[in-house]
């Protein structure tokens, strides 16, 4: 019992800046070992960060998956036709955009000094399944967000502004400015909402947070989000291959996949290797030919008819994160099965998942593919490598292509490939590794998941209500040195509808009619709302190095934000701007 008050006081006392400000009360602590020793759970950190500021990164994830799942309209569009699903996929993001972008503020207020942390991927950017590219970004948190106390982040938000805008300023510039100032980034790669769609059709697996902090920032240099080829496969299989000089990575034939499973693991039968991989009709055309290359094997696709490890049944319409978490080899009643993952993801995805290859001894390749492919994957693996200055581009692209291409897929395709090298990606060689985007080649990193609803391939328990305000929320924090799941129990301290408005966004607020002129002003609404525009509309907002942003209401989809929204957001911003001149000094509007 003392333990157990000694672990929840500490836990308190550590995390008390997001519990403040989301008006949270903690309850309890469980703290479960998946792997590594918790006798000294107190005082051991199994991360690069000490043992309070690992708490403040846990405490985001929970508070993140809490407040989505309470306030961002779960289940809402399960019967609902098209353009009202997608607003309540965008409500969701916004709301968990929100939450994980205010627990990073109040958690920053404890970094070191010269520390930040500066996000590097995020995910929101393109359209997904049953949206149109008219519709949008999705509300996301993105390159170049900033937390840190004020000095570091108003240096860090220069640099970024560099890399945005002056095609002269590199990488490695952006580096070399960051390392004379004295000043320690930490990257991240978020996914504030993973299953949006589930999470919107209220289905009861799937929909989770997923933060991955790194002990430096990965090399991107400016906003991108695109579709990634990946396999992942145990590291056994690629040692074993390396052996016996077998390349085995993304373009390898699956043939010669299989062949090094055999290698290493004689026992296995094909029908008992189960590949993971994303399916549905609306991706034939895409990795079809990956499909039949398994099947052609004898190999088991993954189906939502088969049954885990964890005794949940898989879902394969998306969420191509989690299944990352179960690639591995198992005895079930003296057969050996095999677990792996196969087919492509989005870009921030596909990194979150190549950075788990150290914390569970996985080997993961990666082939970078366009933001919005049709052509066959292998075909696809190919085309981000054509140079899109060559004067022979639209030859070559046909070529790879093996037909006729309309000049909008070219006119796409070069486009996708400037915006690819432009960022940073690599695109010098067909296959790249998690390596490739952390330039210090030795790394650290730390995958936190927090679930709203259960996980098929963990086993990780959804959000459980408690009593009339109390929840249980199962946070899991994976590093090299351990492994854990964190069961916090957080209590409402405010009622239903009080807390609805704690984690609800300012704008939203008044754009669903609550009185801004009449609500008490604090300094702090200044950054809330400018963080807020970055989250809900960022693709509108132009920067200049005078440190002003403006908003560019013609660059604004009435699928993101409706024309009426839009007349009162202008109506907002232009009455905090005259009434508060000074703290919105940095706002223009176009």
């Amino acid at each position: 019992m003392d333990k157990r008050k000694n672990r929840i006081a500490q836990w308190a006392f550590d995390t008390r800046p997001i519990l403040g400000r989301f008006h949270l009360w903690l309850d309890d602590v469980d703290i479960e070992w998946v792997r590594g020793d918790g006798t000294q759970s107190l005082h051991d950190s199994i991360s690069f960060v000490d043992e309070s500021m690992e708490r403040l990164f846990t405490m985001t994830a929970a508070v993140t998956a809490l407040g989505t799942k309470l306030f961002g309209r779960f289940g809402e569009g399960k019967s609902a036709d098209k353009q009202e699903l997608n607003q309540v996929k965008k409500d969701a993001d916004a709301i968990s955009a929100y939450a994980m972008s205010e627990s990073l503020w109040y958690l920053s207020r404890s970094l070191p000094e010269n520390h930040a942390i500066m996000v590097c991927l995020g995910e929101g950017m393109m359209p997904k399944g049953g949206e149109t590219p008219e519709m949008g970004s999705n509300p996301m948190l993105g390159f170049g967000r900033i937390y840190a106390r004020p000095q570091v982040a108003k240096f860090l938000e220069t640099q970024v502004l560099k890399l945005i805008n002056d095609d002269d300023f590199k990488w490695d510039d952006f580096r070399q400015e960051v390392n004379k100032a004295g000043v320690t980034i930490w990257g991240s790669a978020i996914d504030t909402l993973e299953n949006t769609s589930r999470f919107a059709k209220g289905k009861d697996t799937g929909p989770m947070t997923v933060l991955h902090i790194f002990d430096q920032p990965l090399a991107v240099t400016r906003s991108y989000e695109g579709y990634i080829g990946n396999l992942v496969i145990p590291g056994a299989i690629a040692r074993r291959a390396e052996e016996e000089s077998l390349l085995i990575n993304f373009n390898t034939p699956r043939s010669k996949i299989v062949e090094a499973i055999r290698l290493t693991y004689p026992d296995i039968q094909n029908a008992n290797i189960h590949v993971w991989t994303l399916r549905g009709p609306s991706r034939e055309s895409r990795i079809g030919v990956l499909w039949d290359e398994w099947e052609n094997l004898g190999v088991h696709l993954v189906d939502e008819n088969w049954t885990l490890p964890s005794g949940y049944q898989p879902f394969v319409d998306s969420g191509t994160y989690a299944p990352s978490f179960l690639v591995r080899s198992w005895k079930e009643k003296g057969v050996r099965h095999l677990f792996l993952v196969d087919g492509y993801a989005a870009s921030a995805e596909a990194i979150q998942a190549a950075s788990l290859s150290p914390i569970f001894d996985l080997d993961v390749s990666l082939a970078v593919f366009s933001s919005k492919f049709s052509l066959s994957y292998e075909k696809e693996s190919r085309i981000m490598h054509v140079d899109p200055d060559d004067p022979h581009f639209e030859e070559k692209l046909v070529g790879i292509a093996g037909r006729k291409l309309e000049k909008h897929e070219i006119k796409r395709v070069r486009s996708d490939i400037r915006l690819a090298r432009s960022a940073g990606i690599p695109l010098d060689k067909p296959v790249v590794y998690i390596d490739d985007f952390l330039p210090e080649k030795k790394w650290s990193v730390m995958a936190l998941s927090g679930y709203m609803e259960a996980d098929p391939y963990t086993g990780a328990p959804g959000i459980e209500q408690v009593d009339g305000n109390a929840y249980r929320v199962t946070v899991r924090l994976s590093t090299r040195q351990g492994d854990k799941k964190v069961t916090l129990t957080l209590r409402l301290l405010e009622s239903f509808e009080e807390s609805r408005l704690v984690f609800n966004p300012l704008l939203n607020r008044f754009l669903r009619g609550e009185d801004y002129t009449t609500r008490p002003v604090k300094i702090s609404d200044s950054g809330r709302i400018r963080n807020e525009l970055q989250t809900l509309c960022g693709a509108a907002l132009e920067y200049s190095g005078k440190e002003k942003i403006k908003l560019c209401y013609n660059k604004i989809s009435p699928d993101v934000i409706s024309l009426p929204n839009q007349k009162k957001l202008r109506q907002i911003l232009s009455w905090y701007k005259k009434h508060h001149p000074i703290w919105f000094s940095w706002l223009e509007q176009e």
